[in-house]
């Protein structure tokens, strides 16, 4: 699911110029009603300009992946953003600062 998401995402969504959207990895629900889609986004400050993209385009997304994938029940997805690149840069930014 997480390649085909990113696939969707790559040559379906217009994305603003200067900004690169990657879907890190999926976390899909036991019961397979739920996926979670975590996407990174560089700048990091543009992630919630691009969080609103995905959430507008959210059911023609949904609708692209139901046709490609063949899953039953085929989960509802949710976009989340991948906080772990801004987590590496806070670290980043402290190993700086102690140098």
């Amino acid at each position: 699911m997480t390649e085909e998401v990113a696939k969707i995402l790559l040559e379906e969504i217009e994305f603003p110029r200067g900004i690169l959207v990657s879907v890190t990895h999926t976390e899909a629900t036991n019961d397979l009603r739920e996926a979670k889609i975590f996407v990174s986004v560089l700048p990091l400050e543009k992630h919630l300009r691009i969080l609103d993209i995905l959430v507008k385009n959210i059911y023609w997304i949904q609708q692209i992946l139901n046709k490609r994938l063949v899953m039953r029940p085929m989960p509802k997805i949710i976009f989340k953003i991948d906080s772990s690149m801004e987590e590496m840069d806070k670290v980043g930014r402290l190993l700086d600062k102690e140098k």
